[in-house]
C-alpha cells in the first residue's frame, strides 16, 4: 500500500527503490498491477455511471516516446483552448447519420444541432495571465450559457477543470512533464500509470477547490461531486474493490439450413461390396 500510495503521488521509482531497498522491476510490476485494477474500477464506476453529458472541457497532453514504445443526440457544451485543430475535430466527433432524401442512397453525416463549442484563449506576459479571451466558435450563445449554468462548471466559460487534471498528471508522471529528458519506453507502463493517477485523483484525493465552503464545505472528490460515490476512498479500498463480472449470456448456435432440401430420389447412393466369382467388386444399390 505504501509503494502504491507513493507512486500515485508521483514519487519516482528510483527514489522508492533507494528508500525501501526494493528491486526496480518489483516496483514497476506493482505499478502495472495497480494500474490494471484502477482501470477495472474506472470502467465499472466512472464509465458505467449514469452521468448527464452537458459540459465537456478539452485540452491536449503530449508524451515523449522512445522507439520501443454510439451516443444519443443531446445538448453539449465543449470548452477548448486556442488550438486551431479542436473545432473541426469536435464537429467530426459529434455527428449523426441523417437520411436527407427518400429512396436508395447513402445517409449523410450532420453535426449535432445542439452542439456548442467555445474557445478560451489566455494571453500571458512574463508568465502571468493578463487577458482571457472567450469567444463562441460554434452554436448559439444563449444555449451555451444555459448549459454552463446546468453543469455548475463555473460562472464564465473556462477550461480550469481539465487544466487542473492535466497539471496533476504532469506533476505525478515524469514522462508527461514538459521539457523533460524522460522518455516513455513502454506504452503499457504509460497507460497503467495514467490510470493509477487518474483513478486516485477521482476517488481518493479531495481537491482544495471542491472542499471550499462555496462548493460543498467538506472533503469532496470529483467522483463524489458527480454523484458516483458518497465517501472518499482509500488506496486499500481501491485496490481491494471487487469489480462485478459482466452478466452471463448464453451463446446462440447458428445452424446453416439448406434452401434446397434433398429429396429421397436425389440422395446419394451408398456404395456396397458384392462378391462375384471369388472377386470383390464395388457396386451401388
Amino acid at each position: 500500500m505504501i509503494v502504491v500510495t507513493l507512486l500515485a503521488y508521483g514519487c519516482p521509482v528510483q527514489a522508492i527503490v533507494q528508500a525501501l531497498d526494493l528491486d526496480e522491476r518489483t516496483v514497476a510490476a506493482w505499478r502495472d498491477r495497480a494500474g490494471v485494477q484502477c482501470q477495472r474500477v474506472h470502467e465499472a464506476i466512472v464509465e458505467q455511471g449514469k452521468l448527464e453529458l452537458v459540459h465537456v472541457q478539452a485540452d491536449e497532453i503530449r508524451v515523449k516516446g522512445g522507439r520501443a514504445c454510439a451516443l444519443t443526440v443531446r445538448a453539449v457544451l465543449v470548452a477548448t483552448d486556442g488550438w486551431a485543430a479542436y473545432p473541426n475535430s469536435i464537429k467530426r466527433a459529434f455527428r449523426e447519420k441523417i437520411k436527407a432524401t427518400a429512396g436508395r442512397g447513402r445517409a449523410c453525416l450532420q453535426v449535432w444541432t445542439d452542439l456548442c463549442i467555445v474557445t478560451v484563449i489566455k494571453r500571458t506576459e512574463k508568465k502571468r495571465v493578463v487577458e482571457v479571451i472567450r469567444k463562441m466558435t460554434f452554436g448559439k450563445h444563449e444555449q451555451a450559457k444555459e448549459l454552463l449554468k446546468r453543469s455548475q462548471g463555473g460562472v464564465v466559460w473556462n477550461t480550469a477543470f481539465i487544466a487542473r487534471l492535466n497539471g496533476t498528471i504532469r506533476e505525478r508522471l515524469a514522462v508527461l512533464t514538459r521539457k523533460c529528458r524522460h522518455a516513455a519506453r513502454r506504452l503499457r507502463a504509460l497507460e497503467t500509470g495514467m490510470y493509477l493517477v487518474g483513478c486516485t485523483y477521482n476517488l481518493c484525493f479531495p481537491p482544495h477547490e471542491l472542499s471550499k465552503t462555496k462548493h460543498f464545505g467538506y472533503a469532496c472528490t470529483p467522483a463524489m461531486a458527480a454523484g458516483l460515490t458518497d465517501h472518499v476512498w482509500s488506496i486499500r479500498e481501491l485496490l481491494s474493490y471487487q469489480v462485478p463480472p459482466a452478466p452471463w449470456a448464453a451463446l446462440k448456435r447458428r445452424e446453416r439450413r439448406s434452401t434446397h432440401p434433398l429429396s429421397a430420389a436425389s440422395k446419394p447412393r451408398r456404395a456396397l461390396l458384392r462378391l462375384r466369382k471369388g472377386v470383390v467388386c464395388s457396386t451401388t444399390s
